[in-house]
C-alpha cells in the first residue's frame, strides 16, 4: 500500500519552513554549489514562502564558532526570532522541536548548511517522528560534492523527499490563476519569472487600452 504522504500535495495549510544554520562561517566552506546561487535560492525560497504566510522556524548553531546568519537572510527574516542552539542535530534542542510541533504542520520544508549534517540529521529525525519532510537541496550546501551526495542518499533511504527551491512553491501554488502567483514567482526570482510578470503587465495594459 502506498502511504498517503507520497501523493498528498504540500499546501499553505499543511506546511512549515525550517531554516537551519545558514551562517557566515559555514558558508565559507560550501563547495558543492556556488555561494551566489545558494544565497539566491534560499532568499527566493523564503520570500516566496512568506507570500503564502506559512510558519517559519529559524535556528543557528554555536554562533561563537560559526558566526551569525548571513546578512542577506537576516534581512528577509528580520521579523522572525532565531533559536540559537549548540546541538549538532537541530531537533535535539527542545526549543526547536517544540516550535515545530506548535505549528501543528505535518509537512516540513527543510534547508540547512551543511546538507549532510545540519539538514540530514533533523530531516531523518523528523521522518522517524511521523513528519513528511521535503529537503531543499539547492538551498542547502555541503563542504564537498561527495558529502552532499551522501547526505542526499541517506535522506532518500530514510524517506525524505529531496526537492529544488522552486518545486515546493509551485506545488503550493497549484494554479497560475491564483491571485498570489505573480508575488510567488517574483519571490522565487527565477529567470522566467520576470518574463511572466512582464507578459502579465503587457496583457493588462492591452486590455485596459481596449
Amino acid at each position: 500500500m502506498i502511504k498517503k504522504e507520497f501523493y498528498e500535495t504540500i499546501t499553505p495549510e499543511n506546511a512549515a519552513l525550517i531554516i537551519i544554520d545558514h551562517q557566515i562561517g559555514l558558508y565559507t566552506g560550501v563547495r558543492d554549489i556556488p555561494i551566489d546561487e545558494l544565497k539566491h535560492n534560499i532568499i527566493g525560497l523564503v520570500r516566496a514562502v512568506k507570500v503564502f504566510g506559512i510558519p517559519i522556524i529559524v535556528t543557528t548553531t554555536t554562533e561563537s564558532v560559526w558566526g551569525p546568519m548571513i546578512p542577506e537572510l537576516q534581512e528577509v527574516l528580520k521579523d522572525i526570532s532565531i533559536i540559537q542552539r549548540t546541538t549538532v542535530n537541530a531537533w535535539d534542542d527542545q526549543r526547536v522541536s517544540n516550535a515545530i510541533e506548535k505549528t501543528t504542520r505535518k509537512k516540513l520544508i527543510m534547508t540547512g548548511i551543511t546538507t549532510d549534517v545540519c539538514l540530514t540529521f533533523p530531516a531523518i529525525t523528523a521522518v522517524g517522528k511521523g513528519y513528511d519532510v521535503y529537503a531543499v537541496v539547492d538551498a542547502s550546501g555541503a563542504f564537498t560534492i561527495k558529502q552532499g551526495e551522501l547526505g542526499v542518499a541517506r535522506m532518500v533511504q530514510a524517506g525524505v523527499k529531496v526537492v529544488g527551491y522552486s518545486n515546493v512553491i509551485v506545488e503550493m501554488l497549484k494554479d497560475n490563476a491564483n491571485p498570489l502567483a505573480i508575488k510567488a514567482y517574483s519571490g522565487l526570482d527565477m529567470p522566467f519569472a520576470s518574463l511572466v510578470n512582464g507578459l502579465n503587465q503587457y496583457f493588462s495594459n492591452k486590455e485596459n487600452a481596449t
